[in-house]
């Protein structure tokens, strides 16, 4: 009987109470809000040894993790440290900064903090008119579905930058992300005759060759190159005409993921 009472009171300390950031409804009857999966995908800033010493667990070798619903240590946004003490925006602050991981704010560090691409804040013309242009295409995935394998994925790193930045911690790449993760261990390889197009594809932030670098880059067909990305939408020439090409609510990495061609965008 005591040890019943003790899993029941660990069990109602150990829920997510206080802050719900980085976390999911989950509502089915055992657990109500859960993790999120951006909560623990970063990396801690200082060794997680040295997070484990600041931020002890709640229970001990229990951490916060996609779909969990355990408490995060009472240090990462309180000042007392104890259970019920009062929330602490510095508190948060200085954890986010140090320990996002082992707390489980890695959704709200800068690199995962931003908005992704949805149909509904394509607001011109008319809502409705605007998510019929990109029902289906914008964005090309579920931003909530994408794994870690994928932000490594050479087929999906530049898609995923340009329309789910946060899933994958590209918020401050400006939507220009190298498809191939090496390119950077030899630079010579943005002057090497014979792979142009093999940089201008995959190497595009370590060469300087993204949208936002390029003559071109506004969209506007006022460019110097010759030759454009092929475009990866069938649509382009219906939303060149309701100026997906000229107007600055779109952004250069949105027109140069999908219309490059129609846009002009080397």
């Amino acid at each position: 009987m005591i040890a019943l009472l003790i899993l029941l009171v660990s069990g109602v300390s150990a829920e997510i109470k206080v802050d719900f950031n980085c976390t999911n409804y989950v509502g089915d009857g055992t657990i109500t809000f859960g993790y999120a999966p951006s909560a623990t995908i970063c990396n801690n800033v200082i060794s997680d040894a040295s997070c484990d010493a600041l931020y002890a667990p709640v229970t001990a070798g229990e951490y916060p993790g996609p779909g969990l619903d355990i408490e995060r240590p009472f240090n990462c946004y309180t000042a007392s440290g104890t259970s019920g003490g009062a929330f602490s925006a510095d508190m948060k602050k200085a954890a986010i900064d140090s320990c996002p991981k082992s707390c489980g704010y890695c959704c709200q560090t800068s690199a995962y903090n931003c908005r992704n691409v949805q149909c509904e804040f394509l607001k011109k013309v008319t809502e409705t008119e605007q998510c019929q242009i990109f029902q289906f295409t914008v964005p090309r995935l579920n931003c909530n579905t994408i794994t870690a394998s994928q932000c490594r994925d050479v087929n999906w790193r530049v898609i995923i930058a340009a329309d789910c930045p946060s899933a994958c911690g590209f918020c401050n790449e400006g939507g220009c992300v190298d498809g191939v993760l090496d390119c950077a261990n030899d630079m010579s390889i943005c002057n090497t005759v014979g792979l142009q197009d093999f940089v201008n594809t995959y190497c595009q932030k370590t060469c300087a060759r993204c949208s936002s670098t390029t003559a071109a880059s506004a969209g506007t067909g006022t460019g110097t190159c010759t030759s454009f990305i092929a475009d990866s939408s069938t649509s382009c020439r219906a939303w060149a005409g309701n100026g997906f090409c000229t107007n600055t609510f779109y952004t250069s990495a949105q027109r140069r993921a999908y219309c490059a061609t129609t846009c002009r965008i080397c």
